[in-house]
């Protein structure tokens, strides 16, 4: 028997809160059963690290100390996360309902 397959949503966020308030709740609703989500927060200055400590406690957040650009940040990141597939979501998309299953 073929066990499930893991994947790891990562985002990368840098003074996102705006997006993170506005398209997080959606993929919280991501039906796939095996998935984590990820915030790998990039050094940012805005309230994104305290609203997500805040609000979504259970996600795992990744926290660098300075901005690492977008390729590097994504790197630094991916060396702290375990799946068989990475889904690497910009903080900007909102997904729909189903969108992982296929």
């Amino acid at each position: 028997m073929n066990s499930p397959i893991k994947v790891a949503i990562v985002i990368l966020n840098w003074n996102g809160k705006k997006y993170l308030e506005q398209f997080l709740p959606a993929l919280l609703g991501t039906t796939y059963p095996h998935h984590s989500i990820i915030i790998a927060d990039n050094g940012s200055s805005d309230d994104s690290v305290a609203f997500l400590q805040t609000n979504y406690p259970s996600i795992r957040l990744i926290r660098f100390t300075e901005n690492y650009g977008f390729a590097k940040g994504y790197n630094e990141a991916l060396k702290q996360v375990e799946a068989e597939y990475y889904v690497l979501l910009n903080s900007d998309v909102e997904v729909k309902p189903g969108w992982l299953t296929p």
